[in-house]
C-alpha cells in the first residue's frame, strides 16, 4: 500500500541538487551521441508500410547530413526533425536556463540543416523534412503521404 506524498516530499524531490558540477556534467552531456529517435522512424516506418510505400533505407550514414530514409532509385532523402532540437515553428519552447548555450545550439542545428539541404540538391537529390510532431499527429498522415507520391512522379 502505497502512502499519499505530503507537500514537503515533493518540494525535497523537485529541489533536489546536482551531485555533479557544473563542468561533469557538461561532461556527461557531451558524451550523449544523438541516435536515431526510433518512436518518429517506427512511426514512419508504419506510414510507409501502411500505404505500401517501397524502396526506401533507414538511417544512410554515407550520405551528408544522414537522412533518417532515402529512396535510393529516386534520389529522395527524408529528414525527421525533432521539434526541439530543429526549432519548430509550431512546438519549440525556449529553454529558460543556459540560454546562450541553447540559442547557439539550435542556431547551429537550423544552419547546418540548410547547408545539408543545399549540397544534396546541388548534387541532385530531392529533401523532404519532416517534423516530429506531424509523424506523431494520425491527421498530417494524408499530408506526409501526399507530398512523398508527389517527388516520385
Amino acid at each position: 500500500m502505497h502512502k499519499k506524498s505530503t507537500s514537503t516530499e515533493k518540494i525535497n524531490m523537485v529541489t533536489m541538487v546536482d551531485i555533479h558540477t557544473k563542468k561533469q556534467r557538461s561532461k556527461n552531456m557531451a558524451a550523449i551521441k544523438g541516435k536515431n529517435n526510433r518512436s518518429t522512424e517506427i512511426a514512419f516506418i508504419k506510414i510507409f508500410r501502411a500505404n505500401k510505400i517501397n524502396g526506401w533505407r533507414r538511417n544512410n550514414k554515407q550520405l551528408v547530413g544522414s537522412p533518417d530514409f532515402i529512396f535510393p532509385k529516386y534520389k529522395i532523402a527524408i529528414f525527421v526533425d525533432g521539434c526541439f532540437w530543429h526549432n519548430c515553428p509550431k512546438c519549440y519552447i525556449k529553454p529558460k536556463t543556459n540560454i546562450r548555450f541553447w540559442n547557439k545550439k539550435i542556431t547551429d542545428n537550423i544552419n547546418r540543416d540548410k547547408a545539408v539541404n543545399k549540397f544534396l540538391k546541388k548534387n541532385g537529390w530531392m529533401v523532404l523534412r519532416f517534423w516530429e510532431h506531424q509523424i506523431k499527429n494520425k491527421t498530417a498522415e494524408k499530408y506526409l503521404i501526399k507530398r512523398i507520391n508527389k517527388c516520385f512522379k
